[in-house]
């Protein structure tokens, strides 16, 4: 099997620099690397240079579209039998191509999702964001897990297709705000098999803080709309959790303000929900400052998908704005 690894990038050279770095200890050597400049201000060419002959690398440079149209032009540039798609930020462990050729060969998938982790040197906020996108007690526990609720939609960050799937299924036809679920479902219906390789994952740094982790959650609360745009049949009851969690913080403040009876109730539930993430964080992690950030990180999660989800679904469902 020969691997197509398609990274789109956007100001970021550092980190480019940091995936390529793990792609040279690859173990598995039949791949190259497609990297998609796009439009940005601050390119990676100099760090590009510094791979020379220790990759099987190309550079493009094109005008910016967004990730999803950046990824349809390394598709369309692409020599591998199978084509894998990175965020630039992740780290890659040095037997990930391996595990999938491996993983492929005994049980063939037209697409994958793999998971992702926390590498060791990432900061104890990192982890902490880490273990809220994984959480059983978030969302995020439905991303890369074997058990995860409904139909299995691999996301962009640790994604593989078949050539065969980019012939028939073609690209992304929207660029950013849920492209990756949308290009799963279209997968999907065109009845190719997708799963899980619960072993393929990767290291995710995802953002360096919690304001960046905030933006970057509310633009997912908004981009679960815009896939509701294209397939209503997509939007399942786990989806409004956020928006749910959000309005209950948002009551519980009121009712302790306005001295409600109700209030002790909710005050109890919000410390029986920081204490199940505090602890199993602190059980996971091994550490109590991780624990104590993640109760933070978790609670952002939440009410920033939920902010997100609420402003797209009244502005874009209820007054039908485009």
């Amino acid at each position: 099997m020969f691997f197509s690894i398609i990274i789109p990038l956007y100001n970021r050279p550092q980190e480019i620099k940091e995936l390529l770095e793990t792609l040279t200890e690859q173990t598995y050597k039949d791949f190259e690397v497609l990297v998609i400049e796009d439009g940005s201000v601050k390119n990676a060419a100099e760090v590009i240079r510094e791979f020379e002959g220790k990759l099987n690398l190309r550079y493009f440079v094109k005008a910016n579209e967004g990730q999803g149209f950046a990824r349809n032009y390394a598709f369309e540039r692409a020599k591998g039998d199978y084509f894998i798609i990175f965020d630039s930020d992740c780290l890659i462990p040095a037997d990930y191509l391996q595990i999938v050729n491996n993983s492929l060969a005994t049980n063939w998938l037209d697409a994958y999702g793999g998971p992702d982790d926390a590498h060791p040197s990432f900061t104890p906020t990192q982890k902490a964001i880490s273990y809220s996108m994984t959480s059983p007690f978030t969302t995020g526990g439905i991303r890369g897990n074997k058990k995860g609720i409904g139909q299995f939609h691999p996301r962009s960050f640790n994604m593989g297709i078949s050539r065969q799937v980019w012939e028939k299924v073609g690209g992304f036809i929207i660029t950013r705000l849920g492209e990756d679920i949308e290009y799963s479902i279209r997968i999907h219906s065109l009845g190719f098999k997708i799963g899980l390789i619960p072993d393929a994952k990767v290291y995710h740094k995802r953002r360096t803080n919690f304001l960046q982790f905030y933006k970057q959650l509310h633009f997912f609360g908004r981009a679960r709309i815009n896939v509701y745009k294209f397939f209503p049949q997509q939007l399942k009851a786990v989806h409004f959790f956020p928006a749910m969690f959000t309005l209950f913080i948002i009551f519980t403040i009121i009712s302790n303000i306005v001295s409600w009876s109700i209030a002790q109730l909710c005050n109890i539930v919000l410390a029986v929900v920081i204490l199940l993430i505090f602890f199993h964080s602190w059980w996971k992690n091994k550490s109590l400052k991780i624990a104590f950030l993640s109760v933070i990180a978790a609670f952002i999660q939440l009410t920033a998908y939920g902010l997100g989800f609420m402003q797209d679904f009244w502005k874009r469902i209820i007054l039908k704005k485009s």
